[in-house]
């Protein structure tokens, strides 16, 4: 039975779809078959990747509206057991179009229940928005991964999205837990990063990852050439940080040959 985490923050810019890619990537080569869905009209995740999205001929889109099987939309991409169902610009109007219909923010549930089983994790990535298409994607959730970006203006919207997951927990899917708030884009010359990381780990304690993600170039660069971070330079931060969160999460969810419960911090 696969975990489904959808990565979610409904501000832009502060690292989901980086964080999809290559969290996917990190546990494809972790030999954990991993697949990712675009749920974002940019669609960057599927160029992420390495494909283009304009050229897609089924995306997530005709999964919401036209109902079709998953297995038909999926692609198979260049890294080791990743997949992904792409997006497409077409999911833009997803919204309008699923306002009168009937059990519309289980949708995407629906269509996820059928390939659960055939991966160890599905990792959703969401738009920069509360909108229909992101509650789609905490009802179909396990768990809620938030990326925070090491500014300020990063922490004024987490309390709002904290609202939204809560509501969304009480009324859509109970079992929605939160698996975490990951610090990213941590540069370590500013004072004012330092200070976003103790800030987000006084208020959210044990919810915050220990591993941080550190700017890096290679981490910027690496989808212009459509490579997830670990195809495009394995040995470079970025890599090795994306690695030790994945490590993290799998020792989260006791997949770990030590349990969680057994680890001491030294």
């Amino acid at each position: 039975m696969g975990k489904i985490i959808a990565i979610t923050n409904q501000k832009g810019g502060v690292g989901k779809t980086t964080t999809a890619i290559n969290l996917g990537a990190s546990f494809g080569v972790l030999e954990y078959k991993t697949l990712i869905v675009d749920a974002d009209p940019q669609a960057n995740a599927t160029s992420g990747v390495g494909l283009d999205p304009r050229t897609v001929e089924k995306s997530i889109y005709d999964c919401l509206i036209n109902e079709s099987d998953p297995r038909d939309v999926i692609v198979e991409t260049d890294n080791p057991n990743l997949d992904i169902i792409p997006a497409h610009i077409d999911l833009v109007g997803a919204e309008l179009e699923l306002i009168n219909e009937s059990n519309r923010e289980h949708k995407l549930k629906m269509s996820l229940d059928t390939i659960k089983d055939d991966y160890d994790f599905i990792i959703i990535d969401c738009s920069p928005s509360l909108g229909l298409i992101t509650v789609n994607a905490l009802t179909a959730a396990d768990s809620v991964l938030i990326p925070v970006q090491c500014e300020y203006f990063a922490l004024e919207g987490l309390g709002k999205l904290l609202n939204t997951i809560k509501i969304v927990q009480g009324r859509l899917n109970e079992e929605l837990d939160m698996e975490g708030i990951v610090l990213t884009m941590y540069d370590t010359r500013l004072r004012l990063a330092n200070q976003v990381v103790d800030e987000v780990k006084t208020h959210f304690q044990d919810l915050v990852f220990n591993t941080i993600i550190h700017r890096n170039t290679r981490l910027g660069e690496a989808p212009s050439f459509g490579e997830t971070i670990i195809m495009h330079d394995a040995t470079c931060k970025g890599s090795i940080n994306y690695l030790n969160f994945a490590r993290e999460i799998l020792q989260k969810n006791d997949l770990t040959k030590m349990k969680n419960k057994d680890k001491q911090l030294i």
